[in-house]
């Protein structure tokens, strides 16, 4: 099905989903999921998935290079140095 909407209601989906943090098509969906209710013949693994943070809940965090290196590996410190030396051993072992 395909449904063609007004210029303003268009546009009115498209700010409230940009301030919702989603996409017009999963409020559009999620409107008239509420609208209409679920019905018998509803498949739950057909929902939309919500935003990608829902997705990787579990997997986003901060990991500190000092729980797997003693005193912490500086993986930050001196980084353009660092990868300037990477290209040059990279290039005197390509010569």
């Amino acid at each position: 099905m395909i449904i063609v909407l007004t210029p303003d209601i268009e546009r009115r989906l498209a700010e409230q989903a940009r301030k919702l943090g989603t996409t017009p098509e999963q409020l559009a969906l999620a409107s008239l999921r509420e609208r209409f209710g679920p019905t018998a013949a509803h498949d739950a693994s057909a929902e939309t998935p919500g935003s990608l943070a829902d997705f990787l809940q579990g997997h986003i965090g901060v990991l500190h290079s000092s729980e797997h290196v003693p005193d912490g590996a500086h993986m930050s410190k001196d980084s353009s140095k660092k990868y300037a030396a990477g290209l040059l051993r990279q290039h005197r072992r390509s010569e």
